[in-house]
């Protein structure tokens, strides 16, 4: 995982300066952008940070950037920061996942305030991304008898009703779902649920 970065995006090269010159001074790593198509060009999905970006724009806008980062997969917390915002944009842009929507001029200190919420906000989610991820692997190497319990379980068939499905004890089906449960992280069938759907299911189950 990289190190966490603001990246600023703005058209304005004033602007960018004096962003950069205010999260440096507090020790964070700053990388600027005079059009959203120059930061896509950088982009890469293991970016990790927050993103100060300014609504209207040469070329592609900034809320058309954050829909193009949402399709792409990187949920990175998007800080607005804009000169011609109005409350119905606003408005729409937290509805998108916004974490923020300032209007210049901004006080240094709140901005800031707000960059380290979304740094923070970031790395707990990367390291939820990150422990999904782990989880994701470790469904991957169920057994195949471990993989059909738990199709089954899933499918809301009952202990008795797999045992004899696939021919064996119902004592046999309780050790396997308590492995799953416990190779998994998961305590009941509701997270198992919820961690299959995010891994893929179906190519777990085949």
């Amino acid at each position: 995982m990289n190190s966490q970065i603001v990246y600023i995006v703005d058209d304005d090269e004033a602007v960018r300066d004096s962003l950069a010159l205010l999260c440096e001074s507090e020790g964070l790593e700053v990388k600027g952008y005079d059009s959203a198509e120059s930061f896509l060009k950088d982009f890469c999905l293991d970016m990790a940070g927050c993103l100060i970006l300014d609504v209207r724009m040469g070329g592609m806008n900034g809320p058309k950037l954050q829909s193009e980062l949402k399709l792409l997969g990187n949920p990175m917390p998007v800080i607005y920061l804009t000169g011609h915002g109005d409350i119905p944009m606003s408005v729409q842009a937290m509805k998108e996942g916004a974490f923020d929507f300032l209007t210049k001029p901004v006080d240094g200190t709140k901005l800031l305030e707000l960059i380290q919420a979304a740094l923070s906000k970031n790395d707990e989610s990367n390291g939820q991304r990150a422990l999904t991820a782990n989880q994701c692997r470790i469904l991957e190497r169920l057994t195949s008898r471990e993989r059909e319990v738990m199709a089954l379980a899933l499918a809301g068939q009952t202990n008795k009703e797999i045992a004899r499905q696939i021919g064996i004890s119902f004592r046999t089906v309780e050790t396997h779902r308590a492995k799953i449960f416990h190779k998994t992280a998961t305590k009941n069938l509701l997270e198992l649920a919820g961690l299959a759907s995010r891994c893929g299911l179906r190519s777990l189950t085949k």
